[in-house]
């Protein structure tokens, strides 16, 4: 019987030990985690985040963690010391994330609704803007509005470019050809800063013309007058105010261009792996839908769903009415998840008439759909306005159209969402970008080259 006891009580004993062992290596988790995110735990929340990390299984604490990693980083920081009613909030708003509902599977979201990201070039990462001292977002910004919009955009586009295998730095210790292969990129400044001939750089800037018929390129440090004369460009449109990777040689302060190419791109996974599963589109879901392995899931198996976009929807003409008509017609044995129409909506877009014409015309393509029972109760209705259509002039972004117009088609068609002009759509895990304007004709305007 005493063998027996001396045998349970040092079990007891080994099993008290590997917990204490096990939650050492918990907090030494976590501790380095907020430490590789600049961060600093208080004692009181170190204790409850392991309390709340008790129940989550080995195998899952790496992405619980970074999880909530992600959501302490949108709390509203002070300083690197994170506060236990911060971590409360964080923890809560992981607890809601992970219940995935049908409401994330389809959702519009309309330009003023996308969040606004400024990448930190101290914290080396994307931070919301309320966490940041910019100004609130307005349609009608002011002048030094545009000068920022082209800082965001170098700023984004350049740790993009640092990452590429061609501009990241050789591995010490690897074997010299590798660094042969690797390019660095240089700044304006630095060739301005140059009073000898600098051969062979690659500046990533911006194509300005400063002066009639002269073009530069220009970078936050300055900017610099270009001799394109001999210049290759690579596929693309390159218009006035695009960003360029320009490789050449630089003397007598000008920047003589052989050939010009576009920064380059990066898949959504490698965005991810080095920031994580931040929501850069926006929707209900607080993290990046592409990563949710249930809605890719719902995607898989629903292999059939179809969107059908449709342009220049006339509807005060009656043979466009006719056309949509046979569209429905084709459609009704199998209804598309989702109808984009986008403007103008009317062929006369002025006039003293046009609201009521537009309010007339919504009623009729109202008729069209009630026709069909199967597209109105399964399909949804998306509808962008055009350039021509009532708003604000030729501002982007167009709100959506106005209510008093689409009052009663809303109404008899309650899947319908009237939303702005650009605007986002996501579907499952798939995210779409819908414009309305005619952006080719306005680049060619502006173009510097065609190739």
């Amino acid at each position: 019987m005493f063998t027996k006891l001396v045998g349970a009580e040092a079990e007891a004993s080994v099993w008290r030990e590997q917990m204490k062992m096990d939650a050492r290596r918990v907090k030494l988790k976590v501790s380095a985690g907020f430490k590789m995110r600049g961060l600093i735990l208080r004692p009181e929340s170190s204790r409850f985040l392991l309390r709340v990390l008790e129940s989550v299984s080995e195998a899952d604490l790496e992405e619980v963690l970074e999880r909530i990693l992600d959501a302490v980083e949108k709390q509203p920081l002070g300083s690197s010391m994170v506060e236990l009613s911060l971590l409360e909030a964080a923890v809560q708003d992981c607890s809601q994330a992970c219940d995935e509902t049908i409401d994330n599977v389809f959702n519009i979201i309309g330009a003023f609704d996308v969040p606004r990201f400024i990448f930190s070039t101290e914290r080396k990462k994307f931070v919301p803007i309320s966490m940041t001292n910019h100004p609130v977002p307005k349609l009608c910004g002011q002048s030094r509005d545009k000068a920022e919009l082209f800082r965001e955009r170098y700023t984004i586009l350049q740790q993009r470019t640092h990452r590429h295998e061609l501009f990241t730095p050789p591995v010490i210790g690897s074997a010299p050809d590798e660094g042969r292969n690797k390019f660095q990129l240089k700044t304006v400044e630095a060739l301005l800063g140059s009073t000898a001939k600098v051969g062979e750089v690659i500046v990533l800037g911006m194509i300005t013309q400063l002066k009639e018929g002269k073009f530069y390129l220009e970078d936050p440090s300055g900017a610099v007058q270009l001799n394109m004369s001999k210049a290759q460009f690579h596929s693309g449109l390159y218009t006035e105010s695009c960003f360029v990777l320009a490789e050449g040689w630089y003397e007598d302060a000008v920047f003589h261009v052989n050939a010009f190419g576009f920064p380059p791109t990066e898949p959504s996974s490698f965005t991810r792996a080095y920031y994580g599963n931040i929501n850069f589109f926006g929707g209900p879901s607080s993290t990046a839908v592409k990563a949710s392995a249930k809605l890719k899931q719902l995607e898989e198996e629903n292999e059939d769903a179809m969107f059908v976009m449709v342009s220049d929807v006339w509807l005060d003409r009656v043979e466009v009415l006719e056309k949509i008509q046979a569209m429905f017609s084709g459609y009704s044995a199998m209804p598309p998840t989702c109808f984009i129409f986008c403007g103008n909506f009317s062929s006369a877009p002025y006039g003293t008439h046009q609201l009521r014409t537009l309010r007339e015309s919504f009623k009729a393509l109202a008729d069209l759909i009630c026709e069909y029972p199967s597209i109105h109760s399964s399909s949804r209705f998306v509808f962008v306005p055009g350039p021509e259509d009532p708003g604000p002039g030729t501002v982007l972004p167009r709100p959506p159209l106005a209510e008093h117009i689409t009052e009663e088609f809303r109404q008899r068609v309650p899947f319908s969402v009237f939303t702005t002009n650009p605007c986002r759509v996501q579907y499952c895990s798939q995210e779409m970008v819908v414009i309305r304007e005619d952006l080719v004709n306005k680049m060619c305007r502006n173009c510097v080259r065609l190739r």
